[in-house]
């Protein structure tokens, strides 16, 4: 038994990382590289982290040294250690070549040790790694306060109001991968949202999907999944009055579904349709069928309005002036 090592990010830094970690260490077995391209979708992600964990021997423990918390390598990797639970596997985020360095020291220097006791010893060293010059600039370490213990609250009493007894959705989104860096370091902070929603029955029927998806929600924000019936339900329920929620549609019907329900939703942001078969692109990250264009045609004659844009930064696009161009069949 040994550890395997993948390196995993968005795009090439982790080829890239890789390779600097060769020349400050050597060329070193058992470690596979894991990137996410932006014409890549989820099942893209997961069979690449299948493959590089074949490549490993059956008995061998596997550390993945990915880019960023509730990103798409994370929660690919974390969908990968749900599947195998006999298998050993640690996922660390924060991806820097003090880390790597430090996966390959420990991997050296004590052959037998298991890989959390080799994640442990990373974590505090890739930590050690970030210092600033001057000197002046690096943060003085204060101890933490004591936490006090969360007084225990019960549930609200069905019919209470709280606030005006309407749900705020700050914003609601339709993409494929759901909950990812890129609505959790992005999207989330943008939205001003203190919830995030996934609706959809497919996930909500997933414990795996459905863990996956809590465990990547950004710190202080709490993320649910629920039935598309559940949604509909809370909008009209007068006790989340107080809340401001980012809605997370995996697909265009869904959102219908969700609107023809009650749940008042003036604008969607169509961020990422993943490509399948039958599908033809509409541009780089939205990839539709007749049925989906069909969807999105009822949906504006219900007045809704449409946000394409995959991260804030970017120029809104006209959706069916791309879906036109694209010549959808």
């Amino acid at each position: 038994m040994s550890i395997g090592i993948i390196i995993a990010s968005h795009g090439e830094f982790a080829a890239g990382i890789h390779q600097s970690g060769s020349m400050i260490f050597g060329e070193q077995e058992k470690v596979q590289v894991v990137t996410f391209m932006p014409s890549e979708g989820p099942d893209d992600l997961h069979a690449k982290f299948i493959s590089a964990i074949d490549a490993f021997d059956a008995d061998d423990e596997i550390l993945v040294l990915a880019d960023l918390w509730s990103g798409s390598p994370f929660n690919q990797a974390s969908r990968v250690a749900g599947e195998n639970p006999d298998r050993k596997l640690a996922i660390i985020t924060g991806l820097n070549l003090p880390m790597l360095i430090q996966a390959y020291t420990e991997r050296m220097i004590n052959a037998t040790a298991g890989v959390d006791q080799v994640a442990a010893n990373i974590i505090k060293e890739s930590k050690d790694g970030i210092k600033a010059l001057p000197e002046e600039l690096n943060p003085i370490e204060v101890a933490a306060a004591p936490v006090k213990a969360a007084r225990p609250q019960g549930a609200i009493p069905e019919g209470t109001v709280v606030g005006d007894g309407k749900l705020k959705i700050n914003l609601a989104r339709i993409d494929t991968r759901l909950l990812h860096g890129q609505v959790a370091t992005n999207w989330t902070p943008a939205s001003k949202a203190d919830r995030i929603i996934v609706a959809s029955d497919a996930v909500a029927k997933d414990d795996l999907r459905k863990n996956l998806i809590k465990q990547a929600a950004p710190g202080g924000i709490n993320a649910n999944v629920v039935p598309i019936s559940k949604l509909v339900e809370a909008a009209k329920d007068p006790r989340f009055g107080n809340t401001h929620a980012l809605i997370l549609f995996e697909t265009v019907q869904d959102a219908l579904r969700a609107i023809e329900g009650g749940v008042e939703i003036k604008e969607l942001n169509v961020g990422s349709m993943a490509h399948s078969t039958g599908k033809t692109m509409v541009n780089n990250v939205l990839s539709m069928d007749k049925e989906d264009v069909a969807t999105f045609e009822k949906l504006r004659d219900m007045g809704v309005k449409f946000d394409v844009r995959k991260v804030p930064n970017d120029s809104n696009k006209d959706l069916f002036a791309l879906i036109k161009k694209a010549n959808v069949k």
